[in-house]
């Protein structure tokens, strides 16, 4: 099979980017989407064309690098796969296959497809952890936990940060995965001393990056490769909402302590 590919092409941040054309040789319809950009940049630097730069590293769907939209679709056509995942199978031969860096602010592009996703490394860093100590491996039993949170815990966990939410989201919003990342720590007892602080530092720090508000339309959990739902959006807002009541009770009584 062939296709022809319409690239976006950006020098850097400052620069002005456009789309530029492409015609693929004789693909095999089995190769992953990264592997036909392989294909395509083997070409260019055999012209000594300066080769297209797309972000990649396991090629497994677990490392969230491989951020590219595809026909207007973060990941590409299906659901609850990442770019790497999507396949060649999935276009029609001779297909005009669109490929576009995610586009959101607070992710500039960098350069092509990558763009600078530094904006979730502050969120993390904010709160997307825990301080409390939880010994060795094997004290780990020591702290109970049912079935049902433990698996909740692990579905919030299966985010792996690619930011297709961010892109699909109209607002650019960043709440599915600033609600997964928090989930995943709150559900669990090791995470509960820091709840409250969690997630007021969270958001914070999502509106400073400059992300827009939710306004609940699903869009992120619709493209997202693990298939995180919009169910822990709703938990977290819970938990903003009684973090914040908490604090400015405690505020008070403090002031009323002090006078």
């Amino acid at each position: 099979m062939k296709v022809r590919l319409k690239v976006w092409r950006q020098k850097n941040e400052q620069s002005e980017g456009g789309f530029q054309t492409y015609d693929t040789p004789e693909l095999n319809p089995n190769m992953s989407f990264l592997e036909m950009l392989d294909v395509i940049n083997e070409e260019l630097t055999e012209k000594g064309e300066e080769p297209i730069a797309f972000d990649h590293d396991c090629r497994e769907g677990i490392c969230g690098t491989c951020s590219l939209t595809i026909n207007g679709k973060p990941h590409g056509p299906h659901r609850g796969v990442a770019t790497c995942q999507t396949y060649m199978r999935s276009f029609h031969d001779g297909e005009t296959i669109t490929v576009e860096p995610f586009r959101a602010n607070p992710f500039p592009v960098i350069r092509d497809l990558i763009v600078n996703r530094a904006a979730f490394d502050k969120i993390i860093q904010a709160g997307g952890f825990i301080s409390v100590r939880t010994g060795s491996a094997p004290d780990a039993n020591n702290l109970p936990v049912s079935k049902e949170v433990a698996e909740l815990a692990m579905d919030a966990a299966a985010c792996i940060g690619c930011g297709a939410c961010v892109a699909a989201c109209k607002n650019a919003s960043a709440m599915l995965f600033v609600a997964a990342k928090s989930s995943q720590l709150n559900l669990l007892p090791q995470g509960k001393p820091e709840k409250d602080s969690r997630v007021l530092a969270l958001v914070k720090t999502m509106d400073e990056a400059g992300f827009g508000n939710c306004t609940n339309q699903y869009e992120c959990s619709a493209v997202c490769p693990k298939l995180i739902s919009e169910d822990f959006i709703a938990r977290f807002n819970r938990d903003y909402i009684a973090a914040g009541f908490r604090s400015k009770f405690s505020s008070a009584s403090s002031v009323s302590a002090g006078s």
